[in-house]
């Protein structure tokens, strides 16, 4: 083949020689005749001599890429010939499988028999094939998961876009995905009915670099959940929020995760497409918060099959309160201890028949400072199961018992009562004490469809709500207890799509009021990607 390249060029040089010739033949024969005749003349011919040379040379050339040529297509026909022949042997050989032993062990001896060459052809195409299509895997995978960054590490785009379509009956703090059921007023319709996307969720993960023997990565998670603009038809533009935004460090079993993220003492929640922008049984039993940690996790593996992780970190040291302000930020009660929230966690997982079978206990202490000298704890104790019941039916759940944790849900969303107005030194601040709980069991109809139904509960004590006829705090302190239980179903009929179905019943009960209900019904679309 590289011979033949030299061939070719020879033939481009020859050709631009031939060319160039017959530009110059009409410059020779304008010159004028005179002295110089003779010494054109000799010019002349030796120019016709150097173009009889090269033109020699270039029907040599053309004879030699012929020659070559004619030799390709020789192979190329002798190719087909003997695959055409080991075609033959092969059905030859698969119509003599009855032959008797020795002549097939006779047949086994010839080093170089066709059948034996025609089986490590085959063997070769075999391993070829699946090298190919293994590396078209690849290829479609890096296809769908490369997304362009301005460094060189990979980033993957992930998300939802989620439709719900809502009814409720009775009245409820929030139409969309409600947490608890309010007292009927002469304002409200037996009945509401809307639509949302605000529920619709993306992120992204970026995979860095190795660093002191560890993996590095980050994910940033936003949703549409963050309030409304002041506009026309404003509930249909919901303004971006920001969730989750951390980076890790991930050792063979050590991890250190910075920045805000998930309660890692409250990891479980009800499984619900229903409610994304906030946990299922928010305000009744489920502890939850995206607050900003540092934390640190450890596995030991005490057998193939079992294994212990502790989780323990340290927290922004909220306490369930609005901004102060709307564009500067102003320490709370929490922050103004001068002092973090801290947090840990043990669990213990032991696979049963290919199941986790998990068991976690969780701790959570932080310091109040309300001005005045008024100062309390928050603390709660928490625990979590997961339970495989058989290979189709498990139960889960967390239990708290805890006090001024409404910065996790707790209480309703209750940390303290005043007894008056908090900015005046003499009014008093009482931790609020709280208990509460949720269970859930699921059932795998198939890899496709599953039905959960799952129950919550969240108990401010009545005691500590009656100590102050007339208490005040950040919001609605007559709410005494808060139910809440869904039946859904959930269709995959592929691994990004989901179809949904949804009933919510709460209950709330009040101080003083009595008690109220509401129901949702909730139909849902999604597609991951």
């Amino acid at each position: 083949m590289k011979h033949l390249i030299c061939v070719v060029l020879r033939i481009c040089g020859f050709g631009v020689a031939i060319l160039y010739f017959m530009a110059a033949l009409p410059v020779l024969a304008q010159q004028a005749p005179g002295s110089g005749r003779n010494s054109d003349s000799a010019a002349m011919n030796d120019a016709v001599r150097e173009l009889q040379q090269q033109v020699t040379e270039l029907r040599a050339a053309v004879s030699e890429v012929r020659s070559e040529a004619a030799q390709y297509r020789a192979e190329t026909l002798a190719l087909r010939r003997e695959l055409e022949a080991r075609r033959t042997t092969v059905e030859t050989a698969g119509s003599q499988d009855s032959q008797p032993a020795d002549s097939a062990v006779h047949e086994a001896g010839k080093a170089d028999s066709p059948v034996q060459r025609n089986q490590s052809l085959d063997s070769r195409t075999e391993a070829l094939e699946s090298s190919t299509q293994l590396l078209n895997g690849k290829i479609d995978e890096q296809y769908q998961t490369k997304v362009e960054s301005a460094s060189k590490y990979r980033v993957r785009l992930s998300g939802i876009v989620l439709m719900n379509l809502f009814s409720n009956r009775g009245s409820v703090e929030n139409q969309d995905f409600p947490t608890y059921a309010n007292p009927p007023t002469p304002y409200d319709s037996k009945g509401t009915f809307g639509a949302t996307l605000r529920q619709s969720e993306i992120g992204l993960e970026a995979f860095g670099p190795r660093l002191a023997g560890a993996k590095t990565s980050a994910q940033i998670q936003f949703d549409l959940s963050g309030g409304y603009p002041t506009t026309l038809n404003g509930f249909n533009y919901g303004l971006v929020r920001l969730r989750i935004a951390s980076m890790r460090m991930d050792w063979h079993k050590t991890s250190l995760v910075v920045g805000q993220d998930s309660l890692f003492l409250s990891p479980l929640s009800p499984t619900s497409f229903a409610s994304l922008a906030v946990p299922a049984f928010t305000y009744a039993g489920n502890l939850w918060g995206w607050i900003p940690q540092v934390r640190v996790e450890h596995r030991f593996d005490l057998s193939d099959a079992q294994s212990i992780t502790v989780q323990a970190g340290i927290l922004d040291n909220l306490t369930g309160e609005p901004p102060y302000a709307q564009y500067q930020r102003q320490p709370q009660a929490g922050e103004k201890s001068a002092q973090p929230a801290y947090g840990s966690r043990m669990a213990w997982s032991h696979l049963v028949k290919g199941h986790a079978l998990t068991l976690g206990a969780a701790g959570y202490y932080g310091r109040q400072n309300w001005a005045f000298y008024r100062q309390n704890d928050s603390w709660a104790g928490m625990a979590d199961f997961e339970i495989p019941l058989t290979s189709r039916f498990s139960l889960s759940g967390e239990m708290y018992r805890g006090k001024a944790v409404g910065s996790l849900g707790g209480g309703i969303g209750q940390s303290v009562l005043f007894n008056g107005n908090p900015l005046v030194a003499q009014t008093q601040v009482l931790p609020l004490n709280s208990a509460g709980g949720w269970s859930q069991l699921k059932f795998r109809a198939t890899t496709k469809l599953e039905f959960n139904g799952a129950f919550g509960l969240d108990n401010p004590f009545a005691k500590d709500l009656r100590r102050f006829p007339a208490s005040q705090g950040i919001y609605d302190l007559t709410l005494l207890e808060n139910r809440s239980a869904f039946g859904n179903f959930i269709f995959r009929p592929r691994s990004d799509l989901i179809f949904s179905a949804e009933y919510r019943h709460l209950r709330t009960l009040q101080v003083y009021n009595g008690n109220s209900s509401a129901d949702q019904i909730n139909l849902m679309m999604g597609v991951l990607f």
